[in-house]
């Protein structure tokens, strides 16, 4: 699943070209796209038509489409491969196309989930009074909020009683930092990934919510992380960040800072990677 800046980037574009227009028509291509549209697909479609949609909006992995003249959102679900394009009308269909949004004025373009995989999809949802999706009213401000608290965070820190990778993937404690971002910001703060949160000082919470900052403003400049074709911005173009990683996915390659061999070790159906030299491992006390 894309993390923030990668949501973030895809927002930015919808913002843009999405924005103030009107639905016409919607067209469900694949019943799979929303599934979590509980009515079904006629529902879905009858129910945007005619609606304006209102300025895209993000907290943390979670996008939506407000539409401007009810208390109801579209939640976009991009899952692993789901992605939202801005595309002419003349431009060919994509193989995996699954939804199709026209809109009513004379713009030559249109919206289009494509999703080859078939995790993600779009669905209709109240809102509640702060304006999010009902559904995800439990997701934790993100780092680049700037309603986010940093004090708070610490102190559910001290209280989690885990392991401070798993806290920073908790989307109730802090939401949209997912493996990659984690990795790196641990990387920079020089913080093993199994250090229990107990152990954490105030001043190390925030050096490290710094480093979360920092990585995910860097990844946001160049538009985000792309290993393969699945994740792209409105425009079909992938992000840059990739290249500047300096911790995830380079097992077997110096650490950038003192040159020791990256590690990989699995972690809870996923892969860490840190210096075990600059992370040293907690030590465990009987």
């Amino acid at each position: 699943m894309p993390e923030l800046p990668e949501v973030e980037v895809v927002r930015r574009g919808l913002e843009r070209w999405v924005a103030h227009r009107t639905v016409a028509e919607t067209e469900v291509r694949h019943p799979r796209a929303v599934r979590r549209h509980l009515a079904g697909a006629d529902d879905f479609a009858h129910r945007l038509k005619g609606h304006r949609i209102g300025v895209p909006s993000r907290r943390g992995k979670y996008l939506w489409l407000p539409l401007e003249d009810t208390d109801q959102s579209i939640l976009a679900h991009l899952g692993m491969s789901g992605q939202l394009l801005v595309q002419p009308h003349t431009a060919p269909d994509e193989k995996h196309l699954r939804i199709r949004v026209r809109f009513t004025d004379a713009l030559d373009t249109e919206l289009r989930f494509v999703d080859q995989r078939t995790f993600g999809g779009l669905s209709l949802h109240e809102n509640t009074p702060d304006g999010l999706p009902d559904v995800i009213a439990h997701i934790a401000r993100d780092p680049l909020d700037p309603l986010f608290d940093d004090e708070a965070f610490h102190q559910a820190l001290r209280r989690k009683r885990s392991t401070i990778k798993r806290a920073l993937l908790d989307q109730s404690l802090i939401s949209g930092v997912g493996n990659i971002y984690a990795d790196e910001a641990l990387w920079r703060a020089r913080i093993h990934f199994e250090r229990p949160t107990a152990t954490f000082t105030r001043p190390r919470t925030l050096m490290l919510l710094g480093h979360v900052r920092d990585v995910m403003n860097a990844a946001l400049a160049v538009g985000g992380t792309s290993f393969d074709s699945l994740y792209v911005n409105v425009n079909g173009e992938s992000g840059y960040f990739d290249r500047s990683l300096d911790a995830y996915g380079r097992e077997g390659l110096p650490c950038r800072r003192c040159g020791t061999p990256m590690r990989r070790r699995p972690w809870m159906n996923r892969s860490s990677y840190y210096c075990p030299k600059c992370q040293r491992p907690p030590r465990i006390t009987p």
